[in-house]
């Protein structure tokens, strides 16, 4: 019998041991009481555990992983290498950080980021100097280039393997670095998105004819057409469509290709830029999620080898070194590739490309040499 909605008259009385007669709307009241404290005590629970969730989602911002107190407790590591990291700039915009490898001046940072236009760099002085493109290592997305400033000091480079769990700084030239974070993924291999010229084939031809033009792609914007025929892809002949597909396969998402065409009797060169499959449906909820906070860094894939960090990095912030808590760098920050994902090419790779570049810069730097000291012929009178 439900004692609740029992009415409180005519109802029939129950002798008990104490002698005293007793209804059973007293045993109803007796249980609304009951039921009345455990509703209560649940709900005492229930703010009481809303009260502490509060308190714990009220940790002060600076303590926060990018938090300012946070930041400051290692400041240590910063202020150690803060004079190893210069600040790029490209037409008095921001574009990358950079790390000095030597005290001539030379540094290397985000090739990708370093465009046509004036150059200059912000050192930990807080002077701004000319900065000279020595090269680009195109494989590996690293630039060496000149920093005309004296007094700067090579940053140093560990030599101990990381470990997943390891704490990690990114310096800039201020006293407090930039961000923290910790090693998520051990070095591996960064495999590039597919990325196309934006055609489908007529397999039916036995040459590489374009069938259908996709719309939003790079095939579209160079005013290619149905039924032109695609003869080379940068000066590679292609003698049908399954060799034109294995040959571009080899270009990542932003590269240009010059393509050889023939239209009717006519041949010409198209310049067509490689793009990732979502070009011509927009961004789906991944590349949203990835782009809260910041866009990811122009070229964030297709490398021989990287570290992951869960660093939060802006795109600018790529190009100087990756720090362990000796101050020693453990990598050249290369990529902002998600909301909290960075990655870092190893110090075994940034060494090779330095070496590599540097050999470069040098037999350039013997080319001009030799055509500036060439005489000067006397012309004929």
């Amino acid at each position: 019998m439900d004692y609740l909605a029992t009415p409180l008259v005519n109802v029939p009385l129950k002798w008990v041991a104490d002698g005293k007669p007793h209804t059973r709307s007293g045993q109803g009241c007796h249980l609304r009481s009951l039921i009345l404290l455990l509703v209560l005590s649940l709900t005492t629970q229930i703010a009481l555990a809303q009260a502490s969730s509060a308190s714990a989602l009220r940790l002060p911002r600076d303590r926060f992983k990018s938090g300012d107190g946070t930041l400051h407790a290692f400041e240590p590591v910063s202020k150690a290498t803060r004079h190893s990291v210069v600040k790029l700039d490209l037409d008095g915009s921001t574009v990358a950080l950079a790390a000095v490898i030597d005290t001539n001046g030379l540094a290397v940072t985000k090739g990708s980021e370093i465009k046509t236009g004036k150059l200059t760099a912000w050192l930990a002085s807080g002077k701004e100097v000319d900065v000279e493109l020595i090269g680009i290592d195109e494989e590996n997305d690293v630039a060496l280039v000149k920093v005309h400033a004296k007094g700067l000091l090579p940053i140093q480079w560990a030599t101990e393997e990381v470990s997943v769990g390891q704490w990690v700084v990114t310096p800039g030239i201020a006293e407090t670095p930039q961000a923290i974070g910790i090693i998520s993924v051990p070095p591996r291999k960064i495999r590039p998105t597919r990325a196309l010229i934006g055609v489908q084939l007529d397999f039916n031809s036995p040459t590489a004819t374009i069938g259908k033009i996709m719309q939003g792609f790079g095939a579209e914007q160079a005013g290619l057409k149905p039924g032109d025929h695609i003869l080379a892809v940068n000066d590679q002949l292609v003698n049908e469509g399954k060799e034109l597909i294995k040959t571009l396969r080899d270009f990542r998402e932003g590269q240009l290709v010059k393509l050889r065409v023939q239209r009717d009797e006519k041949e010409f060169d198209a310049s067509v830029k490689m793009m990732p499959e979502r070009a011509g449906r927009g961004f789906d909820r991944a590349d949203r999620m990835n782009r809260m906070g910041g866009e990811p860094s122009q070229r964030a894939e297709g490398f021989a080898m990287a570290i992951q960090h869960d660093t939060v990095l802006q795109a600018w912030q790529c190009g100087g070194p990756l720090v362990n808590l000796e101050s020693k760098a453990i990598g050249l920050n290369i990529a902002r590739a998600g909301r909290v994902a960075s990655y870092a090419l190893p110090t075994q790779l940034v060494t090779q490309s330095i070496l590599r570049l540097r050999h470069e810069g040098r037999t350039n730097q013997k080319i001009e040499t030799l055509k500036t000291s060439q005489p000067v012929a006397t012309p004929a009178l």
